[in-house]
């Protein structure tokens, strides 16, 4: 009896233990979505808000050529996050074909500038390609690839404080840098410089950061030729070096992934890591984005990084795509327009002109599993509207046995409706929207976890 008892106390206490950990735990980051190569970044004219551009893993694939888009995250305090949904996609520039791998961003002369690897169509070459935005969220118009880099993966831009543009890449062993033209759009060839032989173990991926002086290159590498990928980094006097090799900051771990690829950066005066894992699927080719606190020790070494479930602390990632980006974010808009009269919106405006039964507007949601989401739309109706609402080719009514109509209240001022739970599938969904009796703004859909505690 006493065994028993003892039994049970050890059982209860392990229970507890398990309940506080999760209540905790955060690692990987964005549990909903395959997102990898994190690029994170607080730009000058928001430093309240930490930015994480991220390649996307299609779920149920065994290799990286599946890869087609992007996505954006953002968060002002390291337990909300917002994923903005898809950002740019294969389809979306012309001269590129397949393969959507790591990606930077830039805020440069007032415009912001994501920075990627895709293959050519014309010659099977990975290039750096740039796209544009007037926001940081996106989505991002492709403005061509950077000339004079070939096989340019895993590109980093870093610009110095004397506003000199630095671009980085490196693939198969190999890491290089250069300085960029004042538009961006090239190197100049004769500041293009190979890293690889000061980068030990070097194998893609180069970020770099500053700190107290120092420019610090950090790089997923090798050791002894095998895998999976460590967390390196040098250190130098000046961006495009010579660097010394300092050490590892993040070691093999349980669960990662074949590869690996992060970023570090100054936030709310915390130092963070950022990288990738394969905790939740265990599967090299579908990851997650992970994050950690990262210290220095008084010489400027970087203390190493084991990484935990703990990462930055407990934390939820709602889904917010904005009505008006339409195509350009997979989404799609029929026989309705943009506007931007009405103030009050989120994002570059909103989505009107519902004049008929088919008009429509089309939001596309990516998730890694089967899961369950509150949706809330944003809206703006000078009267009573009558919506009907079609979830992956299904009606939707806020009901799971009988139909009703959804109507949707007169609201003069932006605001959301309580549509109810919807339940979305693993890879692509597509939530529709369209109006029986037309005048309604359609400003945003917002996506909230259901939580299975």
């Amino acid at each position: 009896m006493i065994t028993k008892n003892i039994k049970n106390k050890v059982c209860i206490l392990g229970i507890m233990v398990a309940i506080c950990f999760s209540a905790k735990a955060q690692n990987p980051l964005f549990p909903h979505i395959y997102t990898a190569d994190p690029s994170v970044h607080v730009w000058e004219n928001d430093p309240n808000t930490l930015w994480v551009y991220a390649s996307h893993d299609v779920p149920g694939t065994n290799h990286h050529a599946t890869m087609f888009d992007y996505h954006v995250f953002s968060t002002t305090d390291l337990k909300s996050w917002t994923d903005h949904g898809r950002v740019l996609s294969v389809d979306d520039v012309s001269w590129a074909i397949s393969h959507a791998w790591a990606i930077d961003a830039v805020l440069w002369k007032g415009t912001y500038y994501l920075v990627y690897g895709m293959k050519e169509r014309a010659t099977g070459m990975f290039r750096t390609g740039l796209a544009t935005s007037q926001r940081p969220e996106g989505p991002f118009t492709d403005i061509g690839f950077i000339k004079g880099v070939e096989w340019g993966q895993d590109p980093a831009l870093f610009v110095d404080e004397d506003s000199q543009a630095y671009l980085f890449w490196g693939s198969s062993n190999s890491c290089f840098a250069a300085k960029l033209t004042d538009d961006l759009k090239a190197i100049v060839p004769e500041t293009k410089i190979e890293l690889t032989s000061q980068l030990t173990n070097v194998f893609e991926g180069p970020w770099v950061h500053k700190y107290q002086g120092k420019y610090y290159l950090s790089y997923p590498g090798l050791q002894n030729k095998q895998w999976p990928e460590i967390m390196y980094y040098a250190v130098a006097d000046k961006p495009l070096g010579p660097y010394e090799y300092k050490g590892i900051y993040i070691p093999q771990f349980e669960k990662q992934s074949g590869t690996n690829h992060g970023s570090i950066i100054k936030y709310k005066n915390n130092w963070l890591a950022f990288y990738h894992s394969a905790w939740i699927s265990g599967v090299s080719e579908s990851r997650n984005v992970m994050a950690d606190f990262l210290e220095y020790d008084k010489k400027g070494a970087i203390k190493m990084i084991h990484p935990t479930k703990v990462g930055l602390g407990k934390s939820v990632c709602t889904i917010l795509l904005e009505a008006e980006n339409g195509k350009a974010a997979g989404g799609k808009l029929d026989g309705t327009q943009t506007a931007d009269s009405q103030k009050g919106f989120t994002g570059r405006g909103y989505v009107t002109g519902f004049d008929i039964d088919e008009d429509y507007v089309k939001v596309l949601v990516q998730l890694a599993k089967d899961e369950k989401f509150k949706l809330r739309i944003r809206y703006a109706a000078p009267k009573d509207t009558k919506i009907n609402l079609i979830v992956n080719e299904l009606m939707y009514n806020g009901s799971t046995s009988t139909w009703k109509d959804i109507v949707f209240p007169k609201s003069d001022n932006f605001n959301y409706f309580d549509v109810g739970i919807v339940n979305l599938r693993t890879g692509d969904n597509y939530i529709k929207l369209t109006s029986q009796n037309g005048n309604i703004n359609v400003d945003n859909f917002l996506l909230e976890p259901i939580s299975e505690n």
